[in-house]
Formats: structure tokens, sequence, C-alpha cells
């Protein structure tokens, strides 16, 4: 089943939100200084391409540089992303069909806020890193 549901993602939002991470990124690893701001987009972009099966979850070892850094990211690049979550939220939403892959979107929207301190796990470990 949740193979199903990756191929419609993939096909309705998934590609579309996953380019937006790449830009991002390729944006963000321009500068050196904000080199793990573009790995963490990365990340997230395997995430939005392919997100049914797995979960995020807060990581033990992130301090305060992950806050710090998170503030910086809302600033360039988390409400960009963050809008076209809720873009395509709003969009998948209009069909039955679609609903529950807008809502998939709108549980993307913290993720795309707050990426720094977060791990992507299978959801049948969703509590293995804590």
């Amino acid at each position: 089943m949740k193979f199903i549901l990756n191929i419609i993602w993939l096909v309705l939002s998934g590609f579309w939100m996953a380019l937006g991470y790449v830009a991002a990124g390729i944006i963000c690893c321009v500068l050196i200084i904000t080199i793990p701001f573009g790995i963490a987009s990365f990340r997230i972009a395997g995430y939005a391409l392919w997100p049914f099966g797995r979960t995020t979850v807060e990581r033990r070892d992130a301090g305060a540089g992950s806050m710090i850094g998170n503030i910086i990211w809302i600033i360039f690049a988390g409400w960009w992303l963050a809008l076209g979550h809720i873009v395509t939220g709003i969009a998948l939403c209009v069909t039955i069909i679609g609903i529950p892959f807008g809502i998939a979107n709108f549980k993307m929207i913290p993720l795309s806020l707050l990426p720094l301190g977060r791990e992507i796990v299978p959801t049948d470990q969703p509590f293995a890193t804590r």
C-alpha cells in the first residue's frame, strides 16, 4: 500500500516539492557557510519525493546550533517551501482522492520550516534514534 501511495504522491506533488528542496539545496550550497542547510534540504528532498513509510523524529544530539540554524533557515528558505506545501495541500484537498495527500503536505510544513535537528526514519522504527 505504501508503494501505491508513494507513486500517486510522486505524480501529484512529490516531484515538484522535491524540485523545490533541491533548488533550495543548490542555492544554499553556493555559499560555504550555508552548506549544512543545503545538505538538510537534499535530505528532505528525498523525503518529499517518497514520504509514505517514513517519518521524522527529533535528534537528541541536536543543540543550540540547530536552533540558530533553523531560525536562519526560516528566514531564507523555509517559508518559501512551507508556502509550497500550503498551496499544494490546498490544491490537492479540492478532490476527494487528493485529501489524504493534501493532509500529508500539511504535515510536512513543520519539517520544511525547522529541518535541522530532525532525522528521517522508517515508520516501523520511529523511536529508534531516541
